[in-house]
């Protein structure tokens, strides 16, 4: 068994987990690379059909791309899709993309909400991965969330001795595949993260392996390409510019222009040195 290999099962043991624990399951589905393979390892996990309802979370503001490429693989892959939106509500209240920060949660954050008690979900996969930032470098595999959306991982003890750690665990640590699922009446919902183990370029290869479809925002034209899609107005390029909404990779020749999508903003240009190959031929 290959490295490919180990982490397709594991993501397989997690999502069957999940499967049998929870009543009411829902994944949510950005059309992204990473919750694509996601998307194709349930699946697996369930020979062929996935078992529960995928969420597009629409802001009314992607690419067309990103729609066609929704309806194609709903159709390929017979999936039951539920399109969360919350557009008018943000039309009403005169919000736009003027004011990112809200225009991000009414659109989004509320959006979801409101998807969660309407269909009364108790846990939603997601395809995030450790190495994508810091903070989710501390995810769990079984991650509780609040009806604020909140992780509370840790809270301050009542008594403490001097020298102890004023701070006590509200999850314990995930270790020899054995998962905390149940953390009581404050928990509105579970997140599963099935592929937090993987890497960029582990999610790449993947796709090679197995076929899969991508995006073709994804890839290069006339030598520059989008990293993450999401809305459009966020989004820069593909072109070179400065700005505090852009996160520039070099490689082979390839400029990467890495666009975030609504719900992320970065402070300020980022170097990384373990970038995603420009081309699926490269790995």
């Amino acid at each position: 068994m290959d490295r490919i290999d180990e982490l397709e099962s594991k993501s397989i043991y997690i999502i069957r987990e999940a499967y049998k624990e929870f009543k009411n399951l829902g994944m949510l589905w950005s059309i992204g690379k990473d919750s694509t393979t996601l998307l194709w390892l349930c699946k697996k996990a369930f020979f062929g059909k996935v078992p529960f309802p995928v969420i597009y979370i629409d802001t009314g503001e992607h690419f067309q791309e990103m729609y066609d490429f929704r309806d194609r693989c709903v159709k390929k892959w017979n999936l039951e899709l539920i399109v969360s939106q919350n557009i008018d509500k943000a039309k009403e209240m005169g919000i736009d993309h003027k004011d990112k920060i809200k225009c991000c949660n009414i659109r989004k954050t509320v959006a979801l909400k409101n998807t969660i008690a309407q269909h009364k979900f108790d846990a939603l996969f997601l395809g995030i991965r450790r190495d994508e930032h810091a903070m989710r470098n501390i995810e769990r595999y079984f991650s509780p969330r609040d009806k604020e959306f909140r992780w509370k991982i840790f809270r301050e003890k009542e008594k403490w001795e001097k020298g102890d750690s004023p701070f006590e665990a509200l999850q314990p640590t995930e270790m020899w595949n054995l998962y905390q699922t149940d953390f009581g009446d404050e928990c509105s919902h579970v997140r599963v993260h099935p592929i937090l183990h993987w890497n960029e370029v582990d999610i790449w290869r993947y796709i090679k392996r197995e076929n899969l479809p991508v995006n073709p925002l994804y890839f290069a034209k006339d030598g520059k390409r989008y990293r993450s899609l999401g809305c459009g107005f966020l989004i820069l390029g593909p072109s070179i510019s400065f700005s505090n909404f852009a996160c520039f990779y070099l490689f082979d020749y390839f400029i990467n222009i890495r666009g975030l999508g609504i719900d992320r903003i970065c402070t300020g240009l980022t170097a990384k040195t373990s970038v995603a190959f420009a081309v699926l031929g490269k790995i």
